[in-house]
């Protein structure tokens, strides 16, 4: 019987060279991989790195960046694009529509085998199944007829407290926020959306998610990206892989195995298009 092996891959940030790079040179043929999100942006050619991605059909999933819903957002023509930003290989692509229609497809959440993917983060106080049920209320407005309404109204940082009696769009921006930008928040349920400095940053009263004690998905090993300041953190129940591909750092994929042991971890050394000091 064939056995294969599950990867999951950090933030590839419009950088398919470096996913060339350890899909067909570094990873088993036909291994089943498994992206945390933020698969454009920044690097030099996110509409190759989108195809690559979608064409690898069955074999490979990825859940939303918040990078991600920003270019569904600019596409919609809901958001401005920043200064940052290099989307317009996409943007002006003569596949354009299909690429967008794909990315607004994926997941925010997805569980398979006792990992929970997620891009960013999950707030301590939701479980797995509860973080899988907030993540497709949102995926619903994402892949409905009225998307681009959605996307106009889902931004801000002043969404950022989970609280169990919101609704509609309030509830959305939350659920968006923890599952795409999260880093650091309190045990009550705040989070600080704008430090993205490492581990030793928090502000007062505040610390990493999975930091939180008693994090109610404790009992499941969270996959993620989105903190290159953080880097590879690797724990029994976390595997964090963002490695600032694009920063000029390392693209990193770990394998999805139950003993923590056995989590082999692949890096590249990827050249840099992005000067995180500009």
């Amino acid at each position: 019987m064939l056995i294969t092996s599950h990867y999951a891959i950090g933030d590839l940030q419009g950088c398919p060279e470096s996913l060339d790079d350890l899909v067909a040179r570094r990873l088993p043929p036909s291994s089943h991989l498994r992206f945390v999100g933020d698969l454009v942006n920044r690097g030099p050619d996110s509409a190759r790195t989108l195809r690559i991605v979608r064409d690898l059909g069955s074999r490979a999933e990825s859940v939303l960046g918040n990078h991600d819903i920003h270019l569904l957002a600019v596409a919609a023509g809901v958001r401005r694009p920043s200064r940052s930003d290099t989307l317009n290989d996409i943007l002006d692509a003569p596949d354009c529509d299909a690429l967008i229609t794909w990315l607004r497809h994926r997941p925010l959440a997805l569980f398979e085998n006792g990992f929970l993917l997620v891009h960013a983060g999950v707030l301590p106080q939701w479980t797995a199944e509860q973080t899988l049920e907030l993540a497709q209320e949102v995926e619903s407005e994402l892949r409905g007829s009225n998307w681009k309404a959605f996307l106009s109204e889902v931004f801000g940082n002043t969404a950022n407290r989970w609280d169990p009696r919101l609704h509609g769009i309030e509830r959305h921006r939350v659920v968006v926020n923890a599952l795409t930008r999260l880093r650091f928040c309190t045990v009550d349920r705040v989070m600080d959306l704008k430090t993205k400095d490492g581990l030793g940053h928090a502000s007062d009263g505040f610390m990493p998610w999975f930091d939180v004690p008693y994090r109610r998905t404790e009992n499941v090993t969270v996959v993620c990206g989105h903190w290159s300041t953080l880097g590879l953190l690797m724990r029994p129940n976390l595997m964090a892989l963002d490695t600032g591909c694009v920063w000029g750092g390392r693209l990193t994929a770990a394998r999805l195995v139950p003993d923590p042991l056995a989590r082999t971890v692949v890096q590249v050394a990827c050249p840099q298009s992005c000067d995180p000091l500009a």
